[in-house]
């Protein structure tokens, strides 16, 4: 018995369940920008990271979320990669392309968005032993690599 090929019905679906997000992996003196989150899962932790918004490039989007999560600009410098994640929780494919930079300004007096509790500088230690509480895998693949010396020009950009 064969099955009969996917409709274009299908492939929108699969479209419509999948979420572009990029991410940031800011280091200052071994220490990394973490955000603390509260979730439909509990509290997560995370880079600074979220959805693009209409019309924003890919750059413009991480030095946005990154301020408005934790109230600090930094100068992105390169790119660490590109992930993918499927949620179990909701079914949602995210596509994540995660920046590396570092920290030029903080904003004290800044609100953070909602949902987000805390911005904490954490060592690598410190995320490994919060493991069971990151928002996806992502978050330590992205910092693995990272210290992998995985890392890339902006120019692969356009």
């Amino acid at each position: 018995m064969t099955s009969a090929p996917p409709s274009n019905d299908d492939h929108r679906d699969s479209a419509a369940r999948l979420h572009l997000t990029v991410a940031s992996v800011i280091e200052r003196e071994g220490r990394f920008l973490m955000v603390e989150e509260q979730t439909r899962q509990g509290r997560r932790f995370n880079q600074p990271a979220g959805h693009l918004e209409p019309g924003e490039s890919l750059l413009e989007g991480a030095r946005r979320e990154l301020l408005e999560e934790t109230a600090w600009e930094a100068e992105l410098v390169g790119l660490v990669g590109l992930g993918l994640y499927a949620s179990p929780d909701n079914g949602i494919t995210y596509c994540r392309t995660t920046f590396y930079g570092h920290p030029l300004r903080h904003h004290p007096d800044r609100l953070l968005d909602e949902g987000i509790l805390a911005a904490h500088w954490l060592t690598l230690g410190e995320i490994r032993q919060l493991s069971a509480k990151l928002r996806s895998p992502l978050v330590l693949q992205a910092l693995e690599h990272y210290l992998n010396g995985h890392r890339y020009s902006l120019d692969l950009l356009y």
